[in-house]
């Protein structure tokens, strides 16, 4: 098992250095959405989501929980739930080929960043990486991950970090992924081929691009996207893009 000391240590001799990390990930479109899915968005009130939430190809009828206002246009609708606007498939043009453009790109960044390749760390902690401190660049689990305890993503504001997971990815309830030394969420990407969970009162930092579905717990808080290729569900969560 690779300790919390190794990682602080790669970390500072890493320092000095104006960008670590692999190449950023392409959202393309899909950066237009704090959520965005293809069989559904479910919220149960009161969630609040700052950004935009979209579903396709399903139909509007896959967004429940908003209490939808339909915008004159019929482009897209609203609710007290999300700071911005909700997007469905079965809305007036020219949402359709919007949204089919955004899950295009969606695919396209999730085939992208599960198939980076040298690693600079394979099977940390057999993916229980609780209270550990992550720099910089691209962590491989052939296995699920999990945090039971805090973690700190630590690194500069232009540093990036992959983290490519082939089973799920749980957070425990009431735990936190924290950033440190100037590290920002959008340049964090996780790349979950099983499900991804936040447990109750739990947070977590970076992109989530979900090979299956998202779903936030009551009182789980993200500071990220949540991009799924099945479904989100938000328990009276909170998601800021």
């Amino acid at each position: 098992m690779i300790s919390s000391t190794f990682i602080i240590s790669f970390l500072t001799a890493l320092s000095g250095v104006s960008a670590v990390g692999p190449a950023a990930v392409n959202l393309r479109t899909a950066a237009n959405f704090a959520v965005l899915a293809k069989t559904g968005v479910s919220t149960v009130p009161p969630s609040v989501i700052t950004g935009n939430v979209a579903v396709s190809p399903i139909a509007a009828t896959g967004l429940t929980g908003f209490s939808l206002t339909v915008d004159s246009t019929g482009q897209f609708s609203t609710s007290a739930q999300v700071v911005g606007h909700l997007f469905a498939a079965s809305y007036a043009v020219p949402t359709p080929a919007t949204l089919t453009a955004a899950i295009s790109d969606m695919g396209t960044a999730f085939t992208d960043a599960t198939g980076r390749v040298n690693p600079n760390f394979s099977n940390l902690a057999t993916g229980a990486i609780g209270g550990l401190i992550l720099a910089p660049g691209l962590y491989k689990w052939t296995t699920g991950v999990s945090i039971g305890s805090d973690i700190t993503i630590t690194g500069g504001a232009t540093d990036t970090w992959i983290f490519q997971v082939a089973g799920t990815l749980t957070i425990a309830a009431g735990k936190q992924i924290t950033l440190a030394g100037g590290a920002l969420a959008s340049n964090i990407v996780w790349v979950v081929s099983g499900s991804v969970t936040a447990a109750a009162g739990s947070h977590i930092e970076g992109v989530v691009l979900g090979k299956t579905s998202i779903t936030l717990q009551t009182g789980a808080t993200a500071n990220s996207r949540l991009l799924a290729q099945t479904s989100v569900a938000l328990q009276k969560a909170t998601v800021n893009n």
